[in-house]
């Protein structure tokens, strides 16, 4: 699809042979986000369920049942938004893609929201605490300490198990005053197992968390020899202009969800326009707007392709296991289906009005004013919570060193 759009630019291919592959796209991927990926996720849900029969029939009845109710929500998620045209009846091709598009648009605001707050703050220099050998060793002998402590703890509980071992053994063989006597001393100096333990289950989760701490310094250490480097100066410069970006993005949100504003011509020859109109610059608007369209979608295919899959691996790698890898990996592929269809939806904005004729007539007649309204409210909310998450950690880490 994307290349479908750099070819609506360009012009590659006949106009006929385009649509026909655009439809061709559009079905297949519906097909996949609606019917086959859903019906696998269900089916690897039931598979890892202990109380589930592992009988095969089973199993795919309720995987069928699963995917039903999937059907349904997915269906009714669409009814409180104005996504489509009410001329179009059930197996029109508009009432599935307005659907996928809420659910992408909505993932790719959460997304540029957070990427919008994130990115500046974790290349800056400014927000980067100075951590120092000291502060690095001290955590560390703590780290140390805890263990040592651990270690006593779990050989005081390893020799109470083993005197009342022994106790056991020999409690039989003792008889008379005398054997009395001698087992309730023993008895008396016995330890005391359940607090041994508790004590011992709080010291681990101290050193987890130290461990963690002196983790965390580390990283800070070197992001601090990283930020001298040319390539790390570079990336402050890129944190400065995104932040600067981020502010005008949610200032421009707020604006359109206030005044109910979406733009009508694409980003590039609204500027070409303003160039022309104010600075007197004169050249072949057409000319340029193709070219720099291109230039334009290029950049932004490439960037949100690779801040996807970079963002969707490291949710990969965090929740992975043995038995949900499957489901994870599923998960996935729906999310980027789903991601993907939201970014033609609003990426045909970014392109000027005769390249956008054959997307707006393959996707039918969709509400595409609302799906850039939804994105702005979205996004604005997302970079709000980012905001303040990142400000709330990173006015406690300091505090938590301290401790």
């Amino acid at each position: 699809m994307f290349e479908l759009i750099i070819f609506e630019i360009l012009g590659v291919l006949d106009a006929s042979s385009r649509k026909f592959h655009w439809y061709v796209g559009l079905y297949a991927m519906l097909l996949f986000l609606i019917i086959v990926l859903p019906y696998y996720i269900a089916y690897f849900v039931v598979s890892n369920v202990q109380f589930v029969s592992q009988k095969k029939h089973i199993r795919i009845g309720l995987t069928t049942i699963a995917w039903l109710i999937y059907l349904y929500f997915f269906w009714k998620i669409g009814d409180p938004f104005p996504i489509h045209s009410v001329k179009y009846d059930y197996i029109s091709i508009e009432q599935y893609i307005g659907r996928v598009g809420v659910i992408g648009v909505t993932l790719m605001a959460v997304l540029s929201g957070f990427g919008a707050v994130n990115y500046p703050y974790t290349s800056m220099f400014y927000f980067i605490r100075p951590v120092s050998d000291a502060d690095i060793q001290m955590v560390e002998r703590r780290l140390m300490q805890t263990i040592d402590m651990i270690l006593m703890k779990k050989k005081r509980i390893a020799v109470a198990k083993r005197e009342a071992m022994q106790r056991t053994n020999t409690g039989e063989s003792r008889s008379g005053i005398w054997g009395l006597v001698k087992s309730f001393a023993s008895a008396g100096s016995g330890e005391n197992l359940g607090q041994l333990r508790q004590e011992a289950d709080a010291l681990e989760e101290l050193s987890r968390q130290l461990f963690l701490e002196t983790v965390d310094l580390h990283n800070t250490q070197e992001r601090m020899e990283y930020s001298k480097t040319f390539k790390g100066k570079y990336f402050n410069f890129l944190g400065y202009f995104f932040s600067v970006y981020c502010c005008c993005k949610i200032c421009l949100a707020t604006i359109n969800i206030v005044f109910d504003r979406v733009g009508k011509t694409d980003p590039v020859t609204r500027g070409i326009e303003i160039a022309v109109k104010y600075f007197g610059i004169q050249f072949d608007v057409k000319f340029f707007s193709q070219h720099i369209s291109f230039f334009l979608v290029g950049i932004i295919v490439v960037t949100s392709i690779r801040g996807l899959l970079i963002t969707l691996t490291k949710f990969f790698y965090a929740i992975a296991s043995n038995k949900s890898s499957n489901v994870i990996v599923l998960a996935l592929a729906q999310i980027m289906g789903m991601y993907f269809v939201s970014s033609v939806l609003l990426m045909r904005m970014n392109m000027p009005s005769e390249y956008r004729s054959i997307i707006t007539d393959v996707l039918g007649d969709l509400q595409f004013n609302f799906y850039h309204r939804w994105f702005d409210v979205i996004f604005l909310v997302s970079a709000l919570s980012s905001i303040c998450f990142l400000y709330i950690a990173h006015k406690q880490a300091p505090e938590k060193n301290i401790t």
